[in-house]
């Protein structure tokens, strides 16, 4: 059960994370949203990354083993790693219309869930 809900708070986490780091490129062409200065840009993404934190940082630690959870420190970084690709290329899939998904792309990401394989294989 914490493997799941760790799981679930870093989808969450880097949910939050893609929005805070991408989500600008986004409202920059609405209206309301143009005209902000990179201070404002970058106070708004800060505001939003603080989200990312509240759900990474107790994802982190209940899905920790030396704190009774179910995965290595290795395993948790390679987790997020995979969960911080899937998320952004579905949010850049959704609201960049003008990206593509490419076959070398596909071809990346079958690597990564290979190196999900091998990280885990004991």
């Amino acid at each position: 059960m914490k493997g799941v809900f760790t799981v679930l708070l870093l989808i969450m986490s880097n949910t939050f994370m893609t929005i805070a780091w991408y989500g600008h490129l986004r409202l920059r062409t609405m209206s309301r949203f143009a005209s902000m200065s990179l201070l404002a840009v970058i106070v708004l993404s800060w505001g939003i990354a603080f989200f990312e934190y509240s759900l990474q940082v107790p994802a982190n630690r209940i899905g920790f083993r030396e704190n009774g959870g179910p995965f290595s420190l290795i395993q948790l970084k390679v987790i997020q790693e995979v969960i911080s690709i899937s998320v952004f290329t579905v949010f850049t899939l959704i609201f960049f219309k003008n990206e593509q998904f490419r076959l070398n792309q596909l071809i990346g990401f079958a690597f990564l869930i290979l190196a999900v394989f091998f990280i885990f294989k004991k």
